[in-house]
């Protein structure tokens, strides 16, 4: 019996589910620079860097030493005095020059930052 996955995501038969499709970007970003530190939750490693771009979905973060794919880290970004704190994820690992890291469980009052910022972002343009 073949599957059919609907546009909500529901499927139907005995086939796997198709791999991939949260790992497309859902909002546009913008280039952003702000410092970024990383905590992996389950090691406790701590990465630094700096971000290139930013949604209100995720950002990149420029690093020479990456986070393993599909890590859960506590994360801090800083700009002009400004400290948005957020749990991520990594989306994406490009090795030796940073991670696609996208946003989960952003409570106030990150989420009114990471808003001002974004919304900065697009007048400016």
């Amino acid at each position: 019996m073949n599957k059919v996955i609907t546009m909500t995501g529901r499927s139907s038969g005995s086939e796997p589910r198709l791999r991939g499709i949260r790992d497309r970007r859902y909002t546009i970003r913008y280039p952003f620079a702000a410092d970024a530190e990383l905590i992996d939750m389950e090691s406790g490693k701590q990465v630094c860097g700096v971000t290139s771009d930013i949604s209100l979905g995720g950002c990149f973060v420029c690093t020479s030493k990456p986070l393993p794919l599909n890590t859960r880290a506590r994360m801090r970004l800083t700009r002009k005095g400004q400290v948005l704190d957020t749990l991520a994820i990594v989306r994406i690992v490009k090795p030796r020059v940073g991670l696609g890291i996208e946003f989960f469980d952003l409570e106030p009052p990150n989420d009114r930052i990471l808003t001002t910022w974004i919304e900065a972002l697009q007048r400016s343009r």
